[in-house]
């Protein structure tokens, strides 16, 4: 038994996609989340921006005392080195390695898509982790920015003709590469799953890379005998504005977080 801490945190809102699964799969966790709203997007900053800013929301969640750090964003997670990770002294994954699992294993053809962030796709994280699982796999990239405001804004209903004509547009490559698996490879993308799925006519099987690294967590902590006891709770914490911040947050949990969220000073880590 631990009773310290989950820490989370995310350039922005996409990361509460991840808490929304720990929630269902671990509801004895207490869960700490720090989205840099202040400083949002990370995926069109310079890679050296990305990992400087990283390492300040992991020190911020450090000194919470908590017992693992996930990385619930798919460009940190593409940016992260093992020197970065060694150097938290916790447990830490990020979405890539157990999204990148999650397809090798569901792709009968080996032809694997990933859409994400301009700096993730750019990476080529998401590719490697796969080739290292399965050398014959194909690899498909393709950079989706708009599909973040679109969320963001509230444009996630499955008809919603906009953000459709933008699927459409971002999705051709993949339907022409035929792949027959495809990671989402950013924690907003999963709010217009239904979206995705109606463009590829429901024949690829997506991937949610806040449900894998939630599955991770839940069979680390389970097998490492971490797991937390008693009844969960949730901390929110911003580097902007509480208020904007949970009015859209509605959007990924599903419910009202209006007064539970804390503005902090990250240049302070």
């Amino acid at each position: 038994m631990d009773n310290r801490a989950i820490g989370i945190f995310d350039s922005g809102l996409g990361g509460l996609t991840t808490v929304k699964e720990l929630r269902r799969l671990l509801p004895n966790e207490h869960i700490i989340y720090f989205g840099d709203n202040g400083r949002v997007p990370y995926g069109n900053r310079g890679r050296e921006t990305i990992r400087k800013y990283a390492m300040q929301d992991i020190r911020l969640l450090l000194s919470h005392d908590v017992k693992l750090v996930i990385a619930a964003c798919g460009t940190v997670s593409s940016m992260m080195t093992p020197e970065m990770q060694n150097s938290i002294g916790l447990p830490f994954s990020g979405v890539v390695l157990p999204s990148a699992q999650a397809a090798c294993a569901a792709s009968s053809t080996g032809q694997i898509g990933v859409i994400g962030t301009t700096a993730t796709v750019r990476s080529g994280a998401y590719g490697r982790a796969i080739r290292a699982i399965r050398p014959e796999a194909r690899v498909f990239g393709n950079a989706c920015p708009l599909f973040v405001p679109l969320v963001e804004n509230g444009f996630i209903q499955p008809d919603n003709e906009i953000t459709l004509k933008v699927a459409k547009l971002y999705l051709e490559p993949m339907i022409e590469s035929n792949v027959d698996t495809l990671i989402l490879g950013c924690t907003h993308y999963p709010i217009i799953y239904d979206i995705i799925n109606q463009v590829l006519d429901y024949k690829v099987t997506l991937i949610d890379p806040g449900r894998e690294v939630a599955k991770w967590a839940q069979n680390f902590l389970t097998s490492s005998g971490i797991l937390r006891e008693g009844e969960g709770s949730c901390e929110y914490y911003v580097s902007d504005s509480p208020e904007l911040f949970s009015d859209t947050a509605a959007i990924f949990l599903g419910g009202d977080i209006q007064g539970e969220v804390e503005q902090i000073d990250i240049d302070s880590f």
